[in-house]
């Protein structure tokens, strides 16, 4: 008995840190499917960032964001109190101990969560892309990582009051995905658009991404990376019902995708009389992000549909922040901030345990508690630092002019 309490102690633990080896991947796929988008001056701005960002986000997870995250006790279901590191793993005897209950490392499992964190600040990346300082940026990143994230965190996996009411969000479509966007949002709203991205009358200028193979390979590697996003959510692997309901996750994250992508594409062709492959591409990006809060309690077909109208979403999302003159170089508001919250609303069709209400009050939560502290933030930081480039550096290119490297001209020339 205590071999098999091992052994299935070990493979859980060793599905849980490959889960999150493919999470840790999509920090490849996001920073391709960003500078992909982006115009080539900001190429080396938005790599910087996203290298950054998930070297901050393990950092600050581990520093403090994982014990307000997880905390050992909680001073109430809403704040969870201040914790600082990660603490011991689990000792032999406490896994015996436990008959089969423990049946993963704790270091495991602070590894899967750390790399979801990182996914979150990589969506502020892209939002906010081509006209933001880099290092009032990495500020931001300090804080979203270890405060504002973990809160939210909390109130949902950590065991907070919107668990206690009944809120499902099985891997993040509104932990993860909606909260990174609103936080995007909170900064776009204070810099403003790219120059010369809205003409004075209202006319849209477009500024179409330099490289769309990157981007289209940023897209496929966001794809692979969201089995172990969406199947590591599952925690175990170990027996027949939790492996075939691994797979079921896996097949269902999938056929979202493939229905996102589809129906972006035909509607981009429907609105635009052609096709577009940027649609396309966060098509099935919100195809992945609308499956995200349930991807196990749908039969496949179901799972394809609310991809397919993530997909259409998606669209129309874009176009309409356009409109708005809210500027978004990548799509990350509508991908993963209106796309997460019909995620989340759509787990009501699946899972009968999910009450619509409780849904629509986790949406309502988070998006108000992140919008709020992101804008304090944000507000703070350009009080004191300034957020935006000046209309030279960004015309030039903020890859090297807030990385430093204006303090090297002798570089400059042939780096760019």
């Amino acid at each position: 008995m205590e071999k098999l309490i091992e052994l299935s102690y070990a493979l859980d633990t060793f599905y849980f840190l490959m889960c999150g080896a493919l999470v840790m991947w999509m920090a490849a796929g996001f920073a391709m499917l960003e500078a992909g988008l982006v115009r080539a001056k900001n190429t080396v701005e938005i790599l910087t960032k996203n290298v950054a960002l998930y070297a901050i986000a393990c950092l600050m997870y581990l520093l403090i964001g994982y014990q307000i995250m997880y905390p050992g006790a909680a001073v109430n279901s809403v704040w969870p109190g201040i914790g600082f590191l990660i603490g011991a793993d689990n000792t032999a005897q406490e896994v015996l101990a436990s008959g089969g209950d423990v049946y993963y490392s704790k270091m495991a499992d602070f590894f899967f969560q750390v790399v979801f964190v990182a996914t979150a600040m990589s969506i502020v990346s892209g939002a906010v892309a081509e006209r933001m300082k880099l290092f009032s940026f990495l500020l931001f990143a300090v804080v979203m990582t270890g405060f504002i994230y973990p809160l939210q965190g909390y109130w949902k996996w950590g065991g907070g009051f919107l668990d206690g009411l009944g809120f499902l969000d099985f891997a993040g479509s509104g932990v993860v995905h909606m909260c990174g966007a609103t936080a995007a949002l909170a900064g776009v709203l204070l810099l403003g658009p790219r120059t010369g991205k809205y003409g004075p009358d209202g006319e849209i200028h477009p500024m179409p991404g330099c490289n769309l193979p990157l981007a289209t390979l940023g897209t496929f590697i966001l794809w692979l990376g969201w089995f172990g996003f969406n199947g590591g959510s599952e925690l175990k692997v170990s027996d027949i019902g939790e492996a075939n309901a691994v797979a079921k996750v896996f097949v269902n994250t999938n056929t979202a995708a493939a229905g996102g992508a589809v129906a972006a594409l035909l509607t981009a062709r429907l609105l635009f009389g052609k096709a577009d492959l940027s649609m396309m591409l966060n098509g099935a990006l919100a195809g992945l992000v609308a499956i995200t809060a349930e991807p196990l309690t749908p039969v496949p077909w179901l799972a394809t549909l609310i991809g397919a109208i993530g997909g259409v979403l998606v669209v129309f999302s874009i176009v309409c922040f356009d409109k708005l003159r809210v500027d978004d170089p990548v799509g990350a508001l509508s991908v993963h901030g209106v796309v997460g919250i019909w995620g989340l609303l759509a787990v009501c069709l699946s899972n009968p345990d999910a009450k619509f209400s409780a849904q629509l009050i986790g949406v309502v939560t988070i998006f108000a508690f992140v919008f709020i502290a992101s804008l304090i933030v944000w507000s703070v930081i350009k009080a004191l630092l300034g957020i935006r480039l000046s209309v030279e550096d960004e015309y030039n290119g903020a890859d090297f002019a807030d990385c430093g490297m204006e303090a090297y001209p002798e570089f400059t020339g042939s780096a760019r």
